[in-house]
């Protein structure tokens, strides 16, 4: 399955203007980097892949859809899976990739 193009939009609208942002095509979706840092995806399974503060990943797992991002079996501390029935609306996409991208802001810049 493809990521899908209504909710990259979205996500392009939301970080539009974001200093630093790109995106490039990731783990087979559409991920928007800041200076080099991944922090949010419209997610090859649909839904988002979201970069979050370490320290909340448990107080966000608490939410409505949130779920561990899960790599070669493994759960990523700061890293969640947002399914998309969790993302009923734009301020729903939009409340979730903020957190994304004020975090992937806080982190030092990527070498290119």
């Amino acid at each position: 399955m493809a990521y899908d193009e209504e909710l990259a939009g979205q996500l392009r609208a939301i970080a539009a203007g974001t200093p630093g942002l790109s995106e490039t095509k990731m783990f087979g979706g559409l991920a928007f980097l800041v200076n080099g840092n991944m922090a949010v995806a419209a997610a090859s399974k649909g839904g988002l892949l979201l970069r979050v503060p370490p320290e909340r990943t448990e107080q966000l797992l608490g939410e409505p859809g949130a779920n561990e991002f899960v790599m070669q079996h493994r759960a990523m501390t700061g890293w969640l899976r947002v399914e998309p029935d969790a993302l009923t609306s734009y301020e729903s996409v939009e409340r979730w990739a903020a957190i994304g991208l004020e975090h992937a802001a806080s982190l030092p810049p990527k070498r290119t």
